[in-house]
């Protein structure tokens, strides 16, 4: 049995004055922070009651605090990406699951409450960044509000196979549910009732792990995955007789299903002689591409150096810069322009109070290692676009992570 207590402090706080005008409702200048306690409960039964390779994992937060972005009006990137979606209680249930293993660990098969995204197009590195369109996933991986992404759960069941040791291969089958980010029906995470399953996603990933270099001692991690979900949504500009919904009326087009496929890869380039295998210099890089007719984010390309170690006598500090592009859908983009072009900014898609096209963030940190279990980083964040509106300022964010594993 295992049990895991920490805590994760984000900060950040805007250096300049918001867009000022008529249609940039109460954008202002300010600073927030926001966090989270997270308790991870594993579960041996194979020590406890015999059941040979079972063991269920169980995860709760409690989530507080704000995020600074939306100050200056962008809503596409969380700043501090801790924030949201646990439901203002002191115990949110993040997921809750059982995982058999066979085949000497070569086959997992694994049931219950889970997050789809922390399964699927996930790497434990993205959060060495602090700003949501990097950590805890690409954030147009998790374009759809039916996808479930930490802390949100649904039912699930998934299977992951290993036919060689630097490969495996999974997929499998997460119920949708309508409002898994709203108060209204997961505000705890404990409705399991699945009453609001409104259709299903279908994920396939697979990943190539090679080592490269003379003495093998580059990792590398490069995956390919694809998702199908039937769920019917709405599509973002055309209505029923295939014209736009805004400026010639009519019922919207519902589409029956969509997809996303999305290609990721982290290289370590280099190791630091002298100094511990973890040290050495990392890039990360990635491209998501989602269905244009349903999608917020139609595509997104990012890249991040990472560099452990740098410092010689501070072998787990570590620098990074990360890049991210991402593209605002077609439909998305030319719907807020009629809207914009009508003089009509009430009730615009994705809280935007002009034309959206696309976004980009930079973000550069320092994780400074204080003692064990404990990490203090320095954050820079630049956003250019801020909500993919060339309207809005460009933005510059200072702040700061914390991290704190008590137990």
């Amino acid at each position: 049995m295992g049990f895991h207590f920490d805590n994760t402090n984000e900060y950040a706080g805007a250096l300049q004055h918001p867009t000022r005008g008529p249609h940039y409702g109460n954008y202002k200048d300010g600073s927030s922070n926001a966090g989270q306690y997270s308790a991870n409960l594993i579960v041996d039964w194979e020590h406890l009651a015999g059941i040979k390779g079972f063991v269920t994992r169980m995860t709760t937060v409690g989530r507080y605090g704000t995020t600074a972005n939306r100050m200056f009006g962008d809503w596409l990137a969380h700043s501090s990406e801790i924030y949201g979606g646990g439901g203002n209680v002191v115990v949110h249930l993040v997921s809750l699951y059982g995982e058999e293993s066979l085949f000497g660990g070569r086959f997992l098969i694994a049931g219950g409450r889970m997050s789809q995204m922390s399964d699927f197009a996930s790497s434990p590195i993205f959060c060495s960044f602090q700003n949501n369109s990097f950590c805890g996933r690409p954030k147009a991986a998790a374009d759809s509000t039916y996808y479930g992404s930490y802390p949100a759960a649904t039912w699930a069941f998934r299977m992951k196979g290993r036919p060689r040791k630097d490969l495996y291969i999974q997929a499998g089958v997460y119920f949708a549910e309508n409002g898994i980010y709203q108060n209204y029906q997961h505000r705890t995470g404990f409705k399991f009732n699945g009453a609001n399953i409104v259709g299903y996603e279908i994920p396939i990933e697979a990943q190539w792990e090679p080592h490269f270099g003379p003495h093998h001692d580059l990792p590398g991690h490069y995956k390919l995955g694809f998702v199908y979900d039937d769920v019917r949504r709405a599509d973002n500009y055309y209505n029923t007789a295939g014209q736009s919904y805004y400026v010639y009326g009519g019922k919207q087009l519902m589409r029956n299903s969509s997809w996303q496929t999305y290609f990721m890869f982290d290289q370590k380039l280099m190791n630091y002689p002298g100094r511990p295998k973890s040290a050495g210099l990392t890039f990360m890089g990635g491209y998501i591409y989602n269905s244009p007719h349903t999608a917020v984010r139609d595509f997104e390309v990012y890249g991040a150096l990472m560099s452990q170690g740098l410092i010689p006598g501070r072998p787990e500090d570590m620098f990074g810069v990360a890049f991210s592009y991402v593209s605002i859908a077609p439909g998305t983009r030319d719907t807020t322009m009629a809207m914009v072009a009508a003089g009509d900014y009430s009730g615009m898609p994705n809280h935007a109070t002009g034309v959206q096209t696309n976004a980009e963030v930079l973000e550069v940190d320092y994780s400074i290692n204080v003692m064990r279990g404990v990490t203090f980083r320095p954050d820079f964040q630049y956003y250019i676009h801020p909500n993919g509106q060339v309207g809005l300022r460009n933005s510059a964010m200072l702040g700061f992570k914390s991290y704190v594993s008590l137990f």
